[in-house]
């Protein structure tokens, strides 16, 4: 990631990214009538799981951050934003490469949801993410891992002979 960095967080360090997050998303939860200063922090503190998270860093300032909860037969991705000073510069772009590739050996799916028409749908989508159902806030989307292309029979060896 160059002069980025996804590093796992600590149970200590939810206030540091529940603060940003609120900032993050509140001109997106105010157009959906939906922002409540203290419900948008809540939310993180009571889905965060510091095994499940990590804070991305860019030029040694924080950038985001991102959580890939796993469950029976796929990842939950969560709570994934970026700092505006930092989007545009390929850090979302670096994240949705490497983290569903994880899961990808577990065949599970990825499933997040972003807020309706807000910018993230486009960039999940341009990396394989498609919607699956709407409600009034939230956009769901899921990505199936990539099929494995089936084997082929081996080709038969001529021996020459009848």
């Amino acid at each position: 990631m160059g002069d980025r960095e996804l590093r796992p967080a600590t149970a200590s360090g939810v206030e540091a990214v529940a603060e940003p997050r609120a900032v993050v998303l509140r001109a997106d939860l105010e157009r959906l009538g939906r922002y409540d200063a203290r419900r948008v922090r809540q939310r993180l503190r009571d889905g965060f799981g510091p095994a499940d998270t990590w804070v991305t860093e860019a030029g040694g300032t924080f950038g985001g951050c991102v959580a890939l909860r796993p469950a029976a037969d796929r990842h939950w991705l969560e709570h994934f934003y970026l700092a505006p000073e930092h989007r545009g510069g390929g850090i979302g772009s670096d994240v949705l490469r490497h983290l569903p590739a994880r899961c990808d050996r577990d065949g599970g799916a990825v499933r997040p949801n972003v807020l309706r028409g807000g910018p993230a749908r486009r960039l999940y989508e341009r990396y394989g993410f498609t919607p699956e159902t709407e409600d009034p806030v939230d956009v769901f989307m899921v990505r199936e891992p990539p099929r494995l292309s089936q084997p082929r029979p081996a080709p038969r060896c001529r021996t020459g002979r009848t």
